[in-house]
């Protein structure tokens, strides 16, 4: 296997090994009950089994030609949960890990599902890929930028098909419809565009005390590259999110799912600068992100403001997650299921729409199985979900340095700002190791 500077040091990992193996079916074992020929079915493992983990669990399950190869979580309970899932609903139990790096050491496991928390999502992606599997992987895509570089060219090198979990963009047809009106130019030149998410004005967490992590939690794996941090409640599983060691904040979670459909429908560069503005206005716990925020991008003729607030800019109707394209002739707002057209504060019910021109999607999963298959490329990438993610993270950049940034897209680093181009990548703990 070539070796890249971009590439794990899998003699890192191997030195920090320490895994736990259930006896229990092979995956070709389990493939040969089925009756099917290696061809025909898709063996997978499926890596973080915490509420996304299990979920994606059971909907790759819904596809006959997955074959369930291996699980694998650093928490018993979690693990123990999902393979009680699989005997239920496939009637064996697969092979059990609690070291990722195992599980990708079984030769008939084909690919891979990531539903890690964020910080996670580098290492094990990049693992998966030099092993030779595929891999689909929850958004938002890394922890941080140099991250997501990193995954596209261990993806690149070694020739994997990849998908984000962004599944909005393959879940029904109401973005492709926006995309291909958008482009079609009846909006007029596009100049602005309005991301929003609504936010709580819960006093969030609390400040439960430090304490041990709960039996069957192996915490310092779960840490992994992270600063070490004594445990508690609110740094662990889902709430990890609301801290900057471990992800972005509702921010960067929702990030993907909004803006997916400008950049798809603009084919949006990287910004030029970006600017943010926010602060806890509303919480009154022990985590870390912002619950209100206003960032300002810059792209070569276009404004992009993304606004995170209890309260929505503008088409309150819409609900608390949407994204306005304001263009010269007309205004489009849509959310995930339904979009509309407005031309001088007026609903336009029959504004001209081009002929569909987008094929109807399989869905998010079945896109990523058949491109196994094919070996084709996928519609979210990790070269795409690298350049869409780019963007969230630069807006947490500049919210954290305080600072207007400009970015050099061509060496991916801030300009002129060691102290936020600092934020572009991230110390890792040791043995833990990127490059």
């Amino acid at each position: 296997m070539k070796r890249t500077p971009s590439t794990l040091n899998r003699r890192t990992f191997l030195k920090t090994a320490g895994a736990g193996i259930s006896t229990a079916l092979t995956a070709s074992q389990y493939r040969a009950l089925a009756g099917e020929s290696p061809n025909e079915r898709i063996v997978m493992g499926f890596i973080g089994l915490g509420g996304m983990g299990s979920g994606r669990l059971n909907e790759f399950m819904r596809h006959e030609d997955v074959v369930v190869g291996g699980l694998c979580d650093v928490d018993q309970t979690h693990l123990e949960k999902a393979a009680g899932e699989v005997e239920k609903r496939r009637d064996t139990r697969p092979p059990l890990f609690n070291d990722f790096r195992r599980l990708l050491d079984q030769k008939d496991i084909d690919a891979v599902m990531i539903a890690t928390p964020d910080h996670w999502h580098a290492l094990t992606t990049i693992t998966a890929c030099q092993a030779g599997k595929d891999v689909f992987v929850e958004k938002p895509l890394c922890h941080n930028i140099a991250e997501g570089r990193a995954m596209v060219q261990a993806a690149l090198d070694n020739h994997r098909v990849t998908q984000l979990g962004t599944h909005i963009h393959n879940s029904s047809d109401n973005y492709r419809r926006v995309v291909e009106l958008v482009r079609s130019g009846n909006l007029g030149r596009i100049t602005r565009v309005h991301c929003w998410k609504t936010s709580s004005t819960s006093k969030g967490l609390g400040r439960p005390a430090d304490g041990e992590p709960p039996a069957g939690l192996d915490y310092n794996f779960w840490l992994g590259p992270a600063p070490q941090r004594v445990y508690n409640p609110n740094r662990s599983h889902f709430h990890f999110r609301y801290f900057w060691d471990y992800s972005g904040g509702v921010f960067i979670d929702f990030w993907c799912h909004i803006t997916d459909v400008a950049y798809w429908a603009l084919d949006l560069p990287d910004p030029i600068s970006v600017s943010a503005t926010g602060a806890r206005r509303f919480l009154e716990d022990n985590t870390e992100t912002p619950d209100c925020l206003e960032v300002l991008y810059e792209y070569p003729g276009l404004t992009m403001v993304w606004t995170l607030d209890p309260n929505p800019p503008a088409f309150a109707h819409m609900g608390g997650i949407g994204c306005i394209f304001e263009g010269t002739q007309a205004t489009l707002v849509t959310n995930y299921d339904r979009h509309e057209v407005w031309v001088d504060g007026k609903k336009q019910e029959d504004f001209p729409r081009p002929e569909p021109s987008i094929p109807e999607s399989p869905g998010h999963i079945r896109e990523y199985l058949n491109s196994i298959k094919s070996r084709e490329k996928t519609t979210c990438n990790v070269e795409y979900a690298h350049r869409l993610t780019k963007g969230g993270h630069l807006g947490n950049i500049a919210f954290r340095s305080g600072d207007r940034i400009y970015w050099d897209s061509e060496n991916e680093q801030v300009k002129n700002n060691p102290e936020a181009n600092r934020l572009v990548s991230r110390q890792y703990r040791r043995p833990w190791s990127l490059a």
